[in-house]
């Protein structure tokens, strides 16, 4: 399930200057999910993170603008992986040998926050899927499946009818699984084609998959 959560959830940008502190936060039951990571610079230092160094010294050295490191993300990774949140002091000592002396840089972090515990329910075509949860706490929806995956359901057998093993899947059951449950206590919905629309070809078995959380 964590590709379908990463997949959804908000994506959230953060950047330090040298000499700045870079700091992460996750809201409550969530942890840190780095995506991506830059160090260095690529956009001259008037469009983000003017020099530090006076004007006079600034104009003798050429500011190299296609500078980075490769090991930004995997000391994202060590720093702020799966914890609520992390800080520390932005420069070029961190990541190992400093790829342009003389040129300020710069550090430029994607993340998500990714829920402790999620659950997954499934519901056969034509059946009903209920959602809820305990009193004060709402649903929070992060991927709903309707339609057939390679792999099928163990919760709803195939029954081959001749059908070739296709996948099939309908692009509005997220979309209507959040409209109709995102945020309530409690929730229900039928796994039907009514609902959802018919992704497959007629005859072949359908099942409806939702991964949430309270």
């Amino acid at each position: 399930f964590a590709g379908y959560i990463s997949q959804v959830l908000k994506n959230y940008t953060d950047h330090a200057c040298d000499g700045e502190y870079v700091s992460l936060r996750c809201p409550h039951r969530t942890t840190i999910s780095i995506q991506s990571s830059f160090y260095g610079r690529i956009v001259p230092s008037h469009q983000l993170c003017p020099s530090r160094y006076p004007h006079s010294y600034a104009t003798l050295i050429k500011e190299d603008v296609a500078c980075s490191v490769g090991t930004s993300l995997q000391k994202m990774l060590d720093e702020c992986q799966d914890r609520r949140s992390c800080q520390f002091l932005v420069n070029s000592r961190l990541f190992g040998m400093d790829p342009c002396p003389g040129t300020g840089k710069y550090l430029l972090v994607w993340y998500k926050c990714r829920p402790n515990e999620y659950k997954s329910k499934v519901a056969c075509e034509d059946d009903k899927l209920r959602l809820s949860c305990k009193k004060s706490m709402v649903i929070a929806i992060y991927s709903a499946i309707f339609g057939r995956t390679q792999g099928g359901s163990l919760e709803c057998p195939y029954q081959n009818l001749g059908m070739p093993m296709i996948e099939c899947q309908s692009a509005t059951a997220l979309q209507l699984m959040i409209k109709r449950c995102h945020g309530k206590r409690s929730c229900s919905i039928y796994a039907s084609t009514y609902e959802f629309g018919d992704p497959c070809y007629p005859g072949i078995q359908k099942h409806l998959n939702v991964i949430y959380t309270c």
